[in-house]
């Protein structure tokens, strides 16, 4: 993925990339030089992991009906 430097300095980080490190306005993100002479974009807080797509669609049960309420209704007892 190629993009171009502005005159300000500035590039646009493709949307992929942004997706794939979890970016978003405001992101810290974090330039490391390698010794082949490469440069690496990180994130800066290396502790917040983007969240996996299963992670996203997990939720969370309330309090449900209680075994005797389910029991009742599978009977036909309502």
């Amino acid at each position: 993925m190629a993009t171009t430097v502005t005159s300000k300095g500035q590039v646009t980080i493709p949307k992929p990339v942004r997706d794939l490190l979890g970016l978003a306005a405001g992101s810290a993100v974090e330039f490391r030089l390698t010794p082949e002479g490469q440069v690496l974009l990180a994130r800066a807080d290396a502790a917040a992991r983007p969240r996996s797509r299963f992670a996203r669609l997990r939720g969370a049960a309330g309090p449900g009906m209680s075994t005797d309420e389910i029991m009742a209704l599978t009977r036909g007892e309502n």
